[in-house]
């Protein structure tokens, strides 16, 4: 759960409620740059943050979000700081991507990244202006692919990640492998989780970790990510630490399309599963993990199967998730007392059964399964 840095309590704008990112029962769920005016379809979706807004914020953005009670996270101007709808601003933006080799006005060229003293030079400065909001910042995909040539000179310079994450309350990434047309990433769902893990190193675990997934074409014509693709880099994100996901719903081939996600039924459908899930266990990944609990074994020499452990009162949940491209068998050692020998699988109409506390699954490649195991605890049968 997010809370603000020391020293950053609301005294400039008295009128902001508690931070949404404090709240137990609420995890971030957002999209990025998209139409106020789909905010009801979007929040059907279990969408419950905007993240960026098109050339603004405007007075009539922030007017229409707040009506619908869709917080967003937006840009610094004059109108967000006084605004008498900013009561809906649940954060700041820092520039996207600022790691990525950047464009050189006038001209079809791109000159250097901009460098990290600048950029956390701009994150004071937005601290300054409002210290009771938390600020984002959302690097690319150099976080996860170290060779990504869109850092021009920088690429290969992994060491810039140290300084650049100092530039945020809030750090988050993007990299979308489904419809990546890099044959060296292309179909890697790993690297999704692997950008996560390098950001929680980087920040030595004190910031809150978001990840940005990628639900439309983007820019391949050609490819569309399905509901379980989605679906397993979610869960992976978050079994490897992320607190929060962002979707990524441009379509840019073969035509514009703002809203790509909508476009799509199946996958929308999908989209809104995912979100109910995490939804409805928002309080469980809003807690504590719950370190040893819980042992993997596999028969590879590489382990690929990372367990994240939580608990409420009655119920011990084990999400689990494979980075490995080929399938996997697993075991789990459980260390809590259980009192069902067969117990839930979360989305997918089976349960597994535990034995002297130990439990077998296969994981397909980059496969997710969540586990749901009753305590032997008083008052929970």
């Amino acid at each position: 759960m997010f809370h603000l840095p020391a020293g950053s309590e609301s005294a400039e704008l008295s009128n902001f409620p508690k931070s949404i990112f404090e709240q137990d029962d609420f995890f971030p769920l957002a999209v990025v740059l998209q139409d106020p005016e789909n905010v009801e379809r979007y929040q059907k979706l279990g969408i419950n943050l905007y993240v960026g807004l098109w050339k603004g914020p405007t007075e009539q953005q922030l007017a229409r979000l707040k009506k619908a009670k869709m917080p967003v996270m937006t840009k610094v101007n004059e109108v967000g700081l006084n605004s008498i709808n900013n009561t809906i601003i649940a954060g700041w933006l820092m520039q996207d991507e600022p790691d990525n080799a950047q464009p050189i006005p006038g001209t079809k060229k791109h000159g250097l990244p901009i460098p990290p003293k600048e950029v956390i030079k701009y994150y004071q400065h937005i601290r300054n202006l409002d210290p009771s909001r938390p600020v984002m910042l959302i690097l690319g995909q150099g976080v996860s692919w170290d060779q990504w040539f869109g850092r021009g000179v920088r690429t290969n310079h992994p060491e810039d990640y140290l300084e650049y994450v100092k530039a945020g309350d809030i750090v988050s990434f993007d990299i979308y492998p489904v419809t990546h047309q890099s044959p060296e990433i292309s179909g890697r769902l790993d690297m999704v989780p692997k950008g996560v893990d390098r950001l929680i190193r980087w920040t030595d675990g004190r910031k809150p970790i978001w990840s940005v997934i990628g639900a439309s074409r983007i820019n391949n014509p050609d490819i569309l990510p399905t509901g379980d693709e989605v679906r397993r880099q979610v869960w992976l994100s978050i079994i490897h630490g992320a607190q929060g996901i962002i979707y990524f719903v441009h379509q840019f081939k073969p035509r514009f399309v703002e809203a790509g996600l909508l476009q799509h039924k199946d996958l929308s459908a999908a989209v809104k599963d995912i979100n109910r899930r995490i939804t409805s266990l928002a309080p469980v990944l809003n807690s504590a993990q719950i370190r040893n609990a819980v042992s993997v074994e596999e028969a590879g020499k590489v382990p690929a199967v990372t367990a994240l452990v939580k608990q409420d009162r009655c119920n011990l949940y084990i999400f689990a998730g494979s980075k490995s491209r080929l399938t996997v068998e697993a075991t789990f050692h459980v260390k809590h007392n259980i009192i069902d020998q067969n117990f839930t699988v979360f989305d997918e109409s089976r349960s597994v059964s535990l034995k002297n506390k130990i439990f077998q699954d296969t994981f397909d490649p980059y496969a997710v399964h969540l586990y749901q195991l009753k305590k032997d605890v008083p008052n929970c049968r």
